[in-house]
C-alpha cells in the first residue's frame, strides 16, 4: 500500500533489505548513481543505516564546532527515489546538491520520525511525505557523530548499551524487541552493573574532567526514547538543531536510579541530583573509559569501545516533512 501510493507521485525503486549492513550499502549506491530521494521505511536501526550510507556516499560539508543552525525550509528538486523496508566517494556537497531524505515509521520505536514531527501510522506519514514533496518543503537538521558512525537520535556508552547488546542477541534467536523485554532486560543488565560496575571519564568543552561515571548518555532529540506510547525524557528540550546534550549518572545506586527513572518516565520529565550530570547544546563529547564498555548508536550495538568522541554536526541532513 505504501509503495503503490509512493509510486502514483514518483518513479519508484523498492528495495527490500536481507541483511546487517544492506540498507548503507544500497543508500551509498543510489545515492552515487544521482538519486534525489531516499525513502526509508522500517525502524530506527533502518533509518540509521540509510542516513551512513547517504552521508558516506556525500558527507556534508561541516562548520566550525559549536555552530548551531536554526531549521530552515528550502526548495528541493526530487524525480527519481529508492525506498528500502530496512532503506559513504568522499565528497562535499551544498544544501542544494544533497539528496533528500524521507522515513516511513515501521518500527517500535520511531524516535526520529517521531522528532520529525510524523505521525506513527506509517500510511499518514505518507500521505505527509507526499504534500511535503508535491510543496517542495524540506528541513534541515543536526546530527551526531560517534567516531565514524552517525546517530539521529541517541548514542551510549555503559548500562544502556549492554542492554541494547542484550535485546540484540534475543532478537537473533527470534524473540520479540518489545517494550516489554528491553525492561526485564534493563533490570537484569542493571543488577549485573551494581556487581561490576564500569567506570567511565567524561570531557567536556572548557571543564575538567570528570571521572568515576556509571552510564553516559548522548542525546540529538528529546524525548531520549520511547517505551511502547509514553516517552523517556532525559534532557527535555533538545533538538535537532541545538547541538548533543549529555545526560549521565555518577552512581547506578537505587537511591539514584529510582527517582531518576521515575522523573525520566514522567511527562515532563526533567531528571537532576547529585549524581546526574546533565548538559546541552554541546559541539563536543569524548567518553573514556580504562576497560572496554559497550556502545550503541540509534539503538544498534556497535561493540565494545576505550573511547568514543562523540561531534554535533549541524545543517548534517535535510528531510522531507
Amino acid at each position: 500500500m505504501l509503495a503503490h501510493a509512493l509510486a502514483s507521485e514518483l518513479k519508484l525503486d523498492v528495495l527490500q533489505t536481507q541483511y546487517r549492513g544492506h540498507a548503507a550499502e544500497a543508500t551509498a549506491s543510489a545515492v552515487r548513481a544521482g538519486v534525489e530521494l531516499v525513502i526509508a521505511h522500517g525502524g530506527d536501526g533502518t533509518v540509521n543505516e540509510v542516513v551512513n550510507g547517504m552521508l558516506e556516499a556525500r558527507p556534508p560539508v561541516e562548520g566550525p564546532p559549536g555552530s548551531h543552525p536554526d531549521a530552515e525550509h528550502s526548495n528541493a528538486a526530487h524525480s527519481d527515489a529508492t525506498h528500502s523496508d530496512a532503506t559513504h566517494s568522499d565528497a562535499t556537497h551544498s544544501d542544494a546538491e544533497a539528496p533528500l531524505l524521507a522515513v516511513l515509521p515501521g518500527g517500535s520505536a520511531n524516535v526520529f520520525a517521531r522528532a520529525l514531527g510524523l505521525p506513527r501510522d506509517p500510511l499518514e506519514a505518507t500521505s505527509v511525505v507526499l504534500h511535503a514533496l508535491a510543496d517542495r518543503r524540506t528541513r534541515t537538521v543536526g546530527l551526531g557523530r560517534a567516531d565514524d558512525r552517525w546517530f539521529t537520535f541517541n548514542a551510549g556508552m555503559g548500562w544502556d548499551a549492554e542492554v541494547v547488546a542484550s535485546v540484540e542477541r534475543s532478537r537473533a534467536r527470534g524473540l520479540e524487541a518489545s517494550p516489554a523485554r528491553y525492561a526485564r532486560t534493563a533490570l537484569r543488565e542493571y543488577l549485573r552493573q551494581l556487581r561490576r560496575p564500569r567506570s567511565l571519564t567524561i570531557e567536556l568543552p572548557g571543564e575538567p574532567p570528570v571521572p568515576e561515571v556509571r552510564l553516559a548518555v548522548v542525546c540529538n532529540t528529546d524525548p531520549w526514547t520511547y517505551l511502547g506510547p509514553f516517552p523517556a525524557r532525559t534532557n527535555p528540550g533538545c533538538g535537532l538543531t541545538d547541538g548533543l546534550a549529555l545526560f549521565a549518572l555518577r552512581s547506578l545506586g537505587a537511591g539514584t536510579v529510582l527517582p531518576v527513572l521515575r522523573e525520566i518516565l514522567r511527562k515532563q520529565g526533567d531528571p537532576k541530583g547529585p549524581n546526574v550530570l546533565s548538559r546541552n547544546e554541546l559541539p563536543l563529547i569524548r567518553v573514556s573509559s580504562d576497560t572496554p564498555v559497550a556502545l550503541q548508536v540509534d539503538g544498534d550495538y556497535l561493540g565494545e569501545r576505550s573511547e568514543v568522541e562523540f561531534v554535533s554536526v549541524p545543517r548534517a541532513l535535510r528531510v522531507v516533512v
